[in-house]
């Protein structure tokens, strides 16, 4: 199915001859206002709105001049991106073992947790009842980090280009944890992720770890049914956009 804003992205492109730039020797540069002028004809809000068409989360999600080429859109800072060569995504690889039963740390049945259905209730869930802690075996964490933040000036290289530069990027973690020695930053989706954009990982991993100098740990969550699973990446470099792997991963059942 082609993504929703396919149209718009074609004639950005066809509009500012992306494709006669060399993406071998650097990523195209572009920003918010140049998109705006390019799509000022499109009447929905899905077809105009910067924020909206640069939100390209999973490989599936880009538009189709995006795919056919193989390139993915980074903010570099506020209004401004980059349009990259190459794979900005990782697989959230299925957990295939039998969930585990894990019996929660709680001494009371959570009867709050069983009302709606959101990422964040679910992952607020996992916390209380000491599950990431125990998956993290690291029982000084608490919750410290939640909501927008703007990032510090940082750079990273990809498989293709060096030293690219952010600052004053926004992000958002789900929830954020700090313990004795390390900062855990947890993204948490509700539908079964097969991929997700590095960036979501990476941009957060470099703020904290700038902020706090603290090893900073990454998470991805999702709750499927009745399990609750987890997957730990890490980057082999932390400059290394393109570096990151997956350390660990499992399912649990919560038992009360």
């Amino acid at each position: 199915m082609m993504s929703k804003n396919s149209q718009s992205w074609q004639k950005i492109f066809d509009d500012l001859q992306i494709l006669r730039h060399d993406f071998s020797k650097a990523p195209f540069a572009i920003n918010a206002e140049q998109i705006k002028l390019c799509v000022k004809d499109f009447t929905k809000t899905s077809q105009k709105e910067v924020r909206v068409l640069c939100k390209q989360d999973s490989r599936e999600e880009r538009p189709q001049i995006f795919i056919d080429n193989e390139l993915f859109i980074l903010p570099v800072k506020n209004g401004e991106y980059i349009i990259c060569k190459g794979d900005g995504y990782v697989d959230i690889p299925p957990i295939c073992d039998k969930a585990m039963d894990y019996t929660s740390k709680l001494d009371f049945e959570l009867k709050s947790a069983q009302i709606g259905d959101s990422e964040m209730q679910h992952l607020d869930y996992a916390y209380a009842s000491s599950l990431i802690r125990s998956f993290l075996q690291d029982d000084s964490l608490v919750l410290s980090i939640r909501g927008r933040k703007y990032t510090p000036k940082f750079e990273f290289s990809t498989n293709l280009y060096k030293n690219i530069s952010v600052v004053s990027v926004q992000t958002e973690v789900d929830s954020g944890f700090e313990g004795r020695s390390k900062i855990v930053l947890v993204e948490a989706k509700n539908s079964h992720t097969t991929n997700v954009i590095i960036r979501q990982l990476y941009y957060p991993m470099r703020q904290w770890q700038i902020h706090t100098q603290k090893e900073v740990v990454t998470l991805f969550f999702e709750k499927r049914g009745a399990e609750f699973l987890l997957w730990e990446f890490d980057f082999k470099n932390i400059l290394d956009y393109n570096s990151i792997f997956l350390k660990q991963s499992a399912k649990f059942k919560i038992l009360n």
